[in-house]
This record gives C-alpha cells, structure tokens and sequence, in this order.
C-alpha cells in the first residue's frame, strides 16, 4: 500500500520574504566583507590611530556608520510590515541609495572587498527588481 504526498507550496515565495531575505544576505556580505578588512595590516595601522580610508574615527564617525547599518537592518522588518505601494517605494530608493555607496567605497579596493561588493550590489538590484515587479494584488468578485 503507498500513499501518495502532496504538498501545499504552490512554489512562490512571497514578495515580502524574498526582499527581506535579500536585505539579511545584503548585511551578511556587507559584515564579512568589513570583517575580513581586519586582516589586512593597512586597515589595522589606519585603526590604531583612529583613521579608516578618509575618515577620522569618532563619535560622528561611529554615529554615522551605526545610522549606515541600521537603515537596511530595518528594511529586513519593515519589508515584511509596510504596505505594498510603500514597501516597492522605499526598497527601491534604499537599494538604489545603498549600491551606489557599495559601488563607490569599493573604488580602488583589494579584490576580496570588490568581489563582496559585487555580490552586494546584485543583491541590492535583486531587492529592486523584486519591488519593481511586484505583483498585483487580484480582486475576487
């Protein structure tokens, strides 16, 4: 006697769910990618007196690069709670917003760094893809 397995999953994942999983993938890199910096002697001699790239490390800094990470770790909330007219409006301008700070940080960087901010950059256009396309709501009579 076999019985035969069905499944419920029509296969689709929501919208919702794809853009914010792409928002956590996005923080994943973005946290590796910065931690792997700390390998490198250059970065570490720049940090032990108080400068990274261009930029003085103090509390404006630090305030500044917090605000920096806070603003896509909400896009992984707020994506699965806003309303859809809203949610592709703000995913879109956010992820736009942030690929072209990827972009431009990764200008003459070590390979590791660019490689990360590729894969970053095409999950940032995935997030805008997705909101672009997100699909229409359908009526039922």
């Amino acid at each position: 006697m076999t019985s035969a397995i069905t499944y419920s999953d029509s296969g689709r994942i929501d919208t919702r769910l794809r853009i914010s999983a792409l928002w956590v993938a996005m923080l994943f890199v973005f946290a590796y990618v910065d931690l792997f910096s700390l390998y490198r002697p250059d970065v570490r001699a720049d940090l032990e007196v108080e400068k990274l790239s261009a930029f003085d490390i103090n509390q404006t800094f630090l305030f500044s690069t917090t605000l920096y990470i806070v603003i896509p770790s909400l896009m992984v909330y707020l994506t699965l709670v806003m309303r859809p007219r809203t949610n592709r409006v703000a995913n879109m301008i956010v992820a736009a917003g942030y690929g072209l700070t990827v972009i431009g940080s990764a200008v003459g960087e070590w390979n590791y760094y660019i490689l990360g901010s590729a894969i970053e950059t095409i999950l940032l256009a995935l997030v805008i893809h997705h909101a672009w396309t997100w699909p229409k709501a359908t009526t039922r009579p």
